[in-house]
């Protein structure tokens, strides 16, 4: 059994004591989560298990501590909000506090509830630091599945997984962000099959992957720091980059990119040709009328999350969509609808002069042109 001690280059409380490593694990399939962390707490002398567990009918969540000798503490959780970001707020950090006061814990393996996504959770955790750092954030998925998880139309509330009523995220939204932002991602099943070559186009370079549980290295979980900054990078729209990877199985990757905007119109009359499918689409658009605004697009299994989210600098922002697919007709349909939806280059050499004062098309989705983002 290695030893938790081994660790002892683990970040230094600001009082300069100890600080408790703690690992924030995500995943939508419960059994798997439940496996890989078992197979943790079984190699770590000291580890326990922080698991938060969605109670049926309620806003109160269940609270559960293990260790590898069984169930230590079973509570329940009542909270002013149903939200993630609350229960980490309002009873994670306090626990957390309490565990990193106990000789007997080595480390922490945080587990929100199924579908939580761990930017939310790491970033309601992280200004609370002190006698406990987050180590890492890990993503385990069966690869099995993955191609239907990520790029079907399943929601999570079709599936009994979501994390409270009015949560209308699709499986593939939630997994990929669990995905997008993890440091480490468990691959169970191996990559040599279909879901694992969507998984190669889907990871960063820099994303450590590990085939199954028994191939975690224990120094990937707790022996660093999580890099929340850099993780929200990787997912956020502006700076999207194509990772690419295999074909055999005939996944494929599309770096769609223009200097010109979308027309609103035409991107309404497109949008289905653009978005819909097994596609997991990602990145950033603008539209004429709004050449101050730069715009996500995030879309999986079929939805599309489109909205003015980041102000643009002095320069005129930069359309990139980088779509990723299995199926082979959708390549061709998605490239072609992407260049239905820009400008024409007559439009583009007319400016945006003609846009001034022009119909909002599309303010039912990026709200009033004159709000603030």
């Amino acid at each position: 059994m290695p030893d938790v001690h081994a660790f002892d280059h683990f970040q230094r409380s600001r009082n300069g004591g100890n600080s408790l490593p703690v690992s924030v694990v995500t995943a939508i399939d419960p059994v798997l989560r439940d496996s890989l962390v078992a197979s943790l707490l079984l190699d770590v002398e000291g580890a326990v298990e922080l698991r938060y567990e969605v109670t049926a009918d309620s806003s109160a969540l269940r609270r559960l501590l293990l260790s590898v000798d069984g169930v230590l503490e079973d509570d329940a959780v009542t909270l002013d909000h149903p939200c993630v970001s609350c229960a980490m707020r309002e009873d994670a950090v306090p626990t957390l506090d309490r565990l990193a006061h106990d000789p007997r814990i080595a480390a922490v393996l945080l587990a929100p509830p199924i579908s939580a996504d761990p930017s939310v959770v790491a970033g309601t955790l992280r200004p609370h630091q002190e006698t406990w750092h987050l180590a890492s954030a890990v993503a385990v998925l069966a690869t099995g599945t993955a191609v239907h998880d990520l790029l079907g139309a399943d929601t999570l509330a079709e599936r009994d997984l979501q994390w409270a009523d009015g949560d209308a995220r699709s499986v593939g939204e939630a997994l990929a962000a669990q995905l997008e932002y993890s440091d480490l991602v468990v691959a169970e099943g191996g990559i040599d099959s279909a879901g694992g070559e969507l998984l190669e186009h889907l990871r960063a370079p820099e994303q450590r992957l590990s085939e199954g549980p028994h191939d975690v290295e224990i120094g990937h979980v707790l022996g660093g720091q999580l890099d929340h900054l850099h993780a929200l990078r990787r997912r956020d729209m502006r700076y999207v980059e194509p990772y690419g990877g295999p074909t055999a199985h005939g996944t494929w990757t599309l770096d769609l990119t223009s200097a010109r905007p979308f027309h609103p119109e035409r991107l309404l009359e497109n949008i289905e040709a653009l978005g819909g499918g097994r596609l997991r689409a990602r990145g950033r658009f603008w539209v004429p009328d709004r050449p101050d605004s730069i715009c996500q697009w995030d879309g999986a299994g079929g939805q599309v999350s489109i909205g003015a989210v980041w102000k643009a600098g002095l320069d005129l922002p930069t359309t990139r969509l980088v779509v990723t697919g299995v199926e082979p007709a959708d390549g061709p349909r998605v490239r072609d609808a992407f260049g239905r939806s820009l400008l024409t280059s007559r439009e583009w050499a007319a400016g945006l002069s003609p846009w001034l004062g022009a119909e909002d098309h599309l303010a039912p989705w990026l709200g009033a042109r004159d709000a603030n983002v």
